[in-house]
């Protein structure tokens, strides 16, 4: 990261003036998911980790009310107003940020004019979540250049608010959680219920978390993530009528119940019985899952992973042709003990516990194998579960990072 982050400060001293204020550096990571897949919505668990791949933000106070913001990805500079705050529509990135600043305005915070540019090694659009890591990094440079005192749970959930009602888009706490809380060598198991989380030990010196990017950008993400989650509403109103009158959520539905009452579904609606039948069983295999961990059971946790994808492509129907091409080929190699898409789906990446003496022949079939029937070769990416959003100290070329 030390180059990247020097590379960040002449950025930031090209494009803006010193204004004398304060000034500083953070960094936000990209997440990865192990399991728990569509189950944020109804009320279930995930199992998130924090990866090696971050947003990095380096900022200094104004002495009036203006934003001046520099995405090195996009090289734009744009100028905004404190005192009057609205969506960007043509530069929708920026959207990321303002959100941000305006839930910290909506908690009477008074905020001084602020110079941002950002970079960052998180793939846009993959589903390692960037625009999550975009809006933690500015929480955390925004707090701290203001002398906020707000917790990193707090500051998650302020984001998750900009992101629902400033960007508009209809997310869950994971990313935001992750992003925030992640911890070295830690899995967050997260209640998406209660939002309680707690870190699992994800410790093991033999296999390696390794992201395999499909480059297929996500057409029908949304207009199928809407119709799955319009499903799973449908689900919960069946059971409702014909379980029990306090299900709320798929969560409130035991598997023993899914099972009994799954033919009366079927014939309701195959789709619905299926999509059910889905997020019952994932929820029940995170917290297999984070059982393995515990006892350090990472074949366990392997299979586990393997069941996900299964039940992903088959019962919730999110995955394609690309990501189940990827995942057959991962399972072909040997030393891969689990492998499954993640994220939304219909493209995207997959996430693979593979060990480490067969990394090297993991990334040389995968690659091969994927070129020889797509066209192109995946992306792929290796990372232990690393720390959430942090301070880079103040700009100095003897800092340590």
């Amino acid at each position: 990261m030390l180059n990247r982050i020097k590379k960040l400060k002449n950025i930031f001293e090209q494009k803006f003036s010193d204004t004398g204020l304060i000034a500083g550096m953070f960094a936000a990571p990209g997440r990865v998911n192990i399991i728990g897949e569509h189950t944020d919505y109804n009320d279930g668990f995930v199992l998130p980790v924090a990866i090696n791949r971050n947003i990095i933000m380096a900022a200094q106070l104004r002495t009036d009310k203006k934003i001046k913001i520099y995405s090195e990805e996009f090289d734009q500079k744009l100028e905004f107003d404190l005192n009057n705050i609205s969506r960007n529509e043509k530069n929708s990135w920026s959207n990321y940020i303002l959100g941000v600043i305006k839930e910290f305005q909506k908690r009477g915070k008074k905020l001084q004019g602020i110079n941002i540019a950002f970079t960052g090694d998180i793939p846009i659009g993959s589903g390692l979540s960037s625009s999550a890591a975009l809006e933690v990094a500015a929480a955390v440079t925004i707090a701290n250049m203001h002398n906020i005192n707000i917790t990193k749970v707090k500051l998650a959930l302020l984001c998750k608010r900009a992101e629902n009602d400033f960007v508009g888009v209809a997310s869950g706490i994971m990313d935001q959680y992750i992003s925030a809380l992640g911890q070295k060598n830690r899995a967050l198991f997260i209640d998406c219920k209660s939002n309680q989380f707690e870190a699992i030990p994800f410790v093991t010196d033999t296999y390696k978390i390794v992201m395999c990017d499909t480059r297929v950008k996500r057409k029908l993400v949304d207009s199928e993530y809407n119709q799955r989650r319009k499903e799973c509403k449908e689900a919960v109103l069946f059971y409702k009528e014909n379980l029990r009158s306090n299900i709320n959520s798929l969560r409130d539905v035991n598997k023993e119940e899914m099972e009994k009452t799954y033919d009366q579904l079927f014939n309701y609606s195959a789709p619905v019985a299926k999509r059910a039948r889905h997020v019952i069983t994932e929820n029940i295999r995170v917290k297999k899952s984070v059982e393995a961990l515990r006892e350090k059971d990472f074949v366990k946790l392997g299979k586990l992973m393997n069941q996900s994808h299964s039940s992903l492509s088959n019962d919730f129907e999110v995955s394609c042709k690309e990501l189940d091409l990827i995942v057959e080929l991962a399972r072909g190699i040997k030393g891969t003990i689990g492998a499954r898409m993640t994220g939304a789906g219909f493209g995207g990446v997959t996430v693979n516990l593979v060990h480490r003496d067969y990394l090297e022949k993991f990334k040389k079939i995968v690659r091969a194998g994927y070129e020889k029937k797509v066209g192109k070769k995946p992306y792929i990416y290796i990372s232990d579960p690393e720390n959430g959003a942090k301070s880079l100290k103040e700009f100095g070329e003897n800092d340590e990072y």
